[in-house]
């Protein structure tokens, strides 16, 4: 708790001091639409898009997004979502799952922070199980853009600021994977993460 509040501390310290830094205009960005996202991902192929509704859009305060369905050659699905925000800076913000899902009548069963080793290099990912009814899912999420991926809420929001004054951008992007199996979350995690660069600069 006390590391918590000490975080929340440096954070606002920081907005004090980088906020006037990071008020110019936005610098722009080039990146290719995620609706282009590959729809063949190694032994995964796109079974089904599920797009949000108009509203939970206007909520979200997303720029550009993929919600996708991908079947693997067992027929096991894996749902990718990913949010692109091209400006932070207005109010719309990146959206936890864990605030989310439980909205949509998911209950946490587990919660923790992992990496997954993709082609030499070290991804960080959020873990976690939620269920409803009998149903379970494994859900790992992590947040990417202005050439760093964490797994913190709280680190994401700091070098937020941080890289508003030092690259004047606040793009950045959720990247969330459900599926039933773990296997199939990380074996789908490790597949999609080399492709994403080009979509979340």
């Amino acid at each position: 708790m006390i590391a918590r509040a000490a975080v929340i501390a440096v954070l606002i310290t920081c907005a004090g001091v980088l906020g006037v830094r990071g008020a110019g205009p936005e610098q722009p960005v080039s990146r290719a639409s995620l609706t282009t996202f590959p729809r063949t991902i190694g032994s995964w192929a796109a079974a089904a898009d599920m797009p949000l509704d108009d509203e939970i859009v206007r909520v979200l305060g997303v720029d550009d997004y993929v919600s996708r369905t991908y079947l693997n050659a067992s027929g096991d699905p894996a749902n990718l979502y990913v949010g692109y925000y091209a400006s932070q800076r207005q109010g719309d913000t990146i959206h936890s799952p864990q605030n989310c899902l439980p909205g949509a009548g998911w209950q946490p069963v587990e919660s923790a922070r992992t990496s997954l080793a993709v082609g030499g290099a070290t991804l960080p990912v959020n873990r976690y199980v939620i269920e409803k009814g009998t149903e379970r899912q494994v859900v790992l999420y992590w947040y990417q853009g202005r050439g760093r991926v964490v797994a913190n809420e709280y680190a994401n929001k700091l070098w937020l600021m941080v890289d508003a004054a030092r690259l004047r951008r606040t793009n950045g992007s959720l990247v969330r994977i459900i599926a039933p199996r773990e296997r199939d979350a990380v074996e789908f995690a490790r597949v999609v993460f080399p492709r994403l660069t080009g979509y979340l600069p």
